[in-house]
């Protein structure tokens, strides 16, 4: 193989698709779009979006109603003094959403009292019910046997645990393993829709040669081998180009951020200072800034996401552009696509199941398997710490794999390009491997 030539091919490939307008605006809004996306879905989670709703206590033992009112007066109205076919005309008039019946056997048994309405209120909503009656029988009952105030502080506290990892020099960190179970599954959904995005953009490439007789120009200059090589390496650094600006951006985001983050939260604990009751409430959190620190990511985790994007999109790359020598058109790739796309799906599906469990053996074989390790892997070094064997042997494995890979794609490609007319089969493959 010349080599000079396969740079020719990788630099034309690069440089035609890193200055098209399409992967300019890409690079650029992708980042934009995801961060507005996310501060979406903050936004939505976390806003009070529930409509407002009145419930009528219905309290046969004239003690909890009072209670229900004190913990909000525009929710809870009492209708105890009513004749109970009163109250459901006015659930079915609208005039109430729903009323609580309240008798003596919920306070001294188990037994559920009853919520009553006539239009769906919502999950939300009926857990917000559920958790003011829990609350305020529990007082009630702590009333009834004459329990000291302290016994009833000490039903109200709730238990909380704070997790910290212990490193292998005896120190302890903070315990970021959400966050970092956050950062892996987008790293393998990076890998994921790069394998298969930048793999399509090269199998399209491929097909668009062949028909517009291209290929027969080229490969009257060059073998179909470089040519293959010279087109896979070309894409893959179109795509780790494009996701390493968004790792930058991120980096550079990341460190804007947590300064800018700290003075904000305090700033609003300095404001929230002149009431007695939100300093005490900033102490007892007790927020320091350098605790944004969790949000960091070892550099290590980068340089692993490039090995396996790497690898992982030179195998795939190197299938999809078989793929492509062997049909004339998009629509004649059907056929040959679920055997892309199976184990890319799967190991999509399957860091789903390795953020909950990373150490399982379905994560560890997920790893280690070549069609899904690219993805898996790099989700399971960001989640927890992965023994240094397990990391070389999945990539051991992947190397071997890509080179079997490519020699079978290469054996596909070279007969596939320059057939015209004939949609190609399976066995057609087969025919072509044993024949090269």
């Amino acid at each position: 193989m010349d080599f000079s030539k396969i740079l020719l091919v990788l630099k034309r490939e690069y440089l035609t698709r890193a200055k098209s307008k399409s992967f300019i605006l890409s690079t650029v809004l992708t980042p934009l779009v995801l961060i507005a996306f996310g501060a979406l879905m903050f936004w939505i989670v976390s806003s009070d979006t529930e409509t407002q709703k009145s419930v009528g206590v219905y309290d046969t033992t004239g003690l909890l109603v009072e209670d229900f009112i004190q913990a909000d007066s525009t929710r809870y109205s009492d209708v105890s003094n009513l004749p109970v076919d009163t109250v459901r005309a006015m659930v079915l008039r609208k005039e109430i959403d729903a009323y609580l019946l309240l008798e003596e056997k919920h306070i001294e048994t188990n037994e559920s009292s009853e919520l009553i309405y006539s239009s769906n209120l919502g999950l939300a909503f009926t857990g917000s019910v559920r958790s003011d009656l829990r609350q305020i029988i529990q007082e009630e009952r702590l009333q009834r046997a004459n329990v000291s105030d302290e016994i009833k502080e000490l039903f109200s506290r709730r238990p909380t645990l704070n997790s910290r990892k212990l490193t292998e020099d005896g120190k302890e960190e903070d315990d970021k393993a959400g966050f970092m179970s956050g950062v892996g599954f987008v790293l393998g959904l990076l890998i994921f829709m790069g394998l298969f995005g930048y793999g399509a953009v090269l199998m399209r490439s491929v097909i668009e040669e062949k028909t517009n007789r291209i290929v027969e120009v080229i490969t009257s200059s060059l073998k179909p081998i470089e040519l293959l090589i010279g087109k896979v390496a070309g894409v893959c650094l179109l795509g780790f180009t494009q996701f390493a600006i968004w790792i930058v951006m991120y980096v550079g985001i990341s460190l804007a951020a947590v300064p800018v983050a700290g003075l904000l939260m305090q700033d609003q604990i300095s404001e929230m200072a002149s009431s007695a009751e939100m300093e005490q409430v900033a102490a007892e959190a007790g927020f320091d800034p350098a605790s944004l620190e969790v949000l960091s990511i070892d550099p290590m985790i980068f340089v692993y996401f490039f090995f396996f994007f790497v690898l992982g999109f030179f195998m795939y790359a190197a299938l999809f552009a078989a793929v492509g020598s062997a049909v004339d058109s998009e629509q004649d790739t059907q056929q040959f696509m679920p055997i892309l796309m199976i184990p890319l799906m799967l190991a999509y599906f399957l860091n789903t199941r390795i953020m909950v469990d990373p150490d399982s053996s379905l994560a560890v074989f997920a790893s280690l398997f070549p069609l899904t390790s690219p993805i898996n892997m790099i989700t399971r070094i960001a989640t927890t710490d992965v023994p240094i064997w397990q990391i070389g042997t999945s990539l051991v494995l992947l190397i071997g794999s890509f080179f079997g890979v490519m020699w079978v794609s290469a054996k596909i490609y070279r007969v596939g390009i320059l057939m015209y007319g004939k949609k190609a089969s399976f066995g057609d493959f087969a025919k072509w491997i044993r024949q090269s």
